[in-house]
């Protein structure tokens, strides 16, 4: 008997878990879509900014401005998408209910983990808070057969490992979300209208099977996880010894006025370097060109090059109007036209520190007054390079992050603009006015081969700052590896060749700042920097 009753709360238990545990649809090219509609006019006003692409099989997309993502009207991808949305609505169409809630929903409500029918229209007040009860992979389905609604100031919270990739909500009617909602999930109005009212926020999607989505100054952005790819960006270049300059021009004069300090080292490969007093500056200051300005120029030259050829992820539509808090996300993005940055841009590494971004301008870029690049989520700006064709001309008091790269074109640094990066030229001169500047790290580190290479090797230079003894690991590059370094006037004071792996050099350099090549029987080198001390 005992037995018996063991089986049947094990099967009652096994039947409740079935009934409660409800499956996410698959969204197949919809997935890239922040806003799309298969059968519909996509329109905006005001200032929104959307992550994720944006776009409509049968309308028109108008008035969006900047998105982080594509525009797509009436193409291949619209048209997967608009199938995918199909198969996607009637998979949700299809879903089994296990509760059936009041058509009010919120006002401090808690939900768990399943599928919800509303067998009317409904609307959404105050908070409601989705409990995933630490299962990451929780999914909430809603299903409505009306019209939904929310009041000005509602919320959806997600807790507990509740991701907003896991919520779905199909509605069957005008979707209209009111004044600063915050919504969490892929919203699918079949045969009806979405609006979403100025500031509105919504992680997931707005979506429709047919019918004109309009939003007004709103934030939408596709979520991440739940098996979606994470974004990595382009691979980085490798700056070789550019990385350690701070200031830079191939060709041209670098000039300073007023108090500037920089970290790193400064320099013109044809022109001189004036103005700049040592005791601000931690690094060389090369008022004539040397040899380690003309290996800079080189190097230089090979990274611009790599960040040309880039292929592009996302084309920018609107250069003029950059900025204005644009939220990017790690991609390659192309600006066709003279760039003006206007209040700040936001770079979202989306939790991943190794995340690079790469934003390459066709003509001059300028800022506003006070300007300024922020970097969340883990984005470094050491992994943000920044490639413009034309003139460069921060404005004052501009805060910048990452390598800026301009190609034949002069810069200018106003009155205190702050840099943590570089500012690089490969033709043009250089002019800063009472600035802070700091590069980032890869000086001692820099990589053997081309910029474009993501398999190349490191030879490591230890201790450095060194007094007596310099110890180099070539690692894995051949023996007999050339070594010359230079002093700061770029006159050789030191030639070597390196019999194996591990090397043990007893020297006697005056105390100060040196450069090194290391040159491989293949043709691969690596250049950088040296401290002696006394």
């Amino acid at each position: 008997m005992q037995k018996f009753l063991r089986m049947v709360v094990m099967s009652a238990s096994i039947l409740f878990t079935s009934q409660i545990t409800a499956q996410a649809p698959e969204l197949g090219a919809t997935s890239d879509f922040a806003i799309f509609s298969s059968n519909g006019a996509i329109s905006n006003t005001g200032l929104s900014h959307i992550t994720g692409n944006v776009g409509t099989n049968n309308g028109s997309s108008t008035n969006f401005g900047n998105v982080d993502g594509v525009m797509n009207d009436a193409n291949g991808a619209t048209a997967s998408a608009a199938a995918s949305l199909t198969i996607a609505y009637d998979l949700l169409n299809a879903a089994i209910p296990n509760f059936f809630p009041a058509p009010l929903l919120g006002n401090g409500q808690t939900l768990l983990a399943g599928t919800y029918s509303i067998g009317q229209g409904a609307s959404l007040n105050n908070t409601l808070t989705l409990d995933a009860q630490g299962d990451p992979n929780a999914v909430f389905i809603f299903k409505i057969q009306g019209a939904f609604s929310s009041a000005s100031g509602a919320d959806v919270v997600l807790t507990n490992g509740a991701v907003a990739c896991n919520v779905f909500w199909k509605i069957e009617g005008l979707v209209d979300l009111a004044t600063n909602t915050t919504m969490k999930g892929t919203i699918i109005a079949n045969n009806a209208a979405i609006v979403l009212n100025s500031g509105v926020s919504l992680e997931g999607r707005a979506l429709s099977t047919t019918g004109a989505v309009t939003v007004s100054g709103v934030t939408v952005t596709k979520p991440i996880g739940c098996g979606s790819p994470e974004l990595t960006g382009p691979a980085a270049p490798a700056l070789q010894s550019v990385a350690c300059f701070t200031i830079f021009t191939g060709s041209g004069t670098v000039t300073n006025t007023g108090v500037s300090t920089v970290v790193g080292d400064i320099g013109s490969n044809v022109g001189l370097t004036t103005g700049f007093q040592p005791l601000n500056v931690t690094g060389t200051i090369h008022t004539n060109p040397d040899q380690a300005t003309s290996i800079c120029a080189l190097d230089l030259n090979t990274v611009y090059t790599y960040l040309n050829t880039l292929p592009t992820d996302i084309e920018l539509l609107y250069p003029a109007a950059f900025g204005q808090d644009l939220v990017l996300t790690p991609h390659t993005y192309l600006l066709n036209a003279a760039t003006v940055l206007n209040g700040k841009v936001i770079l979202n590494a989306q939790g991943n520190s190794d995340a690079v971004f790469v934003i390459k301008i066709v003509g001059a870029l300028s800022t506003s007054t006070y300007a300024s690049v922020e970097l969340i989520n883990g984005a470094l700006a050491k992994n943000v390079f920044w490639k413009v064709d034309g003139a460069i001309n921060l404005n004052d008091y501009a805060d910048f992050k990452g390598t800026v790269i301009g190609n034949n074109g002069a810069i200018n640094l106003n009155t205190g603009t702050k840099i943590e990066g570089r500012v690089l030229s490969t033709t043009g001169a250089v002019s800063t006015a009472s600035i802070n500047a700091i590069m980032t790290e890869g000086c001692d580190t820099t990589t053997l081969g081309t910029a474009s290479s993501t398999t190349s090797k490191k030879a490591s230079f230890y201790p450095n700052p060194f007094s007596s003894v310099l110890n180099i690991n070539t690692n894995d590059m051949e023996t007999g590896s050339a070594l010359t370094i230079y002093n700061a006037a770029g006159s050789i004071v030191l030639q070597k060749e390196l019999s194996g792996k591990t090397n043990s050099l007893q020297t006697k350099l005056p105390a100060g700042t040196y450069f090194y090549q290391l040159k491989g029987k293949n043709g691969a080198q690596q250049t950088g920097k040296l401290i002696a001390k006394p």
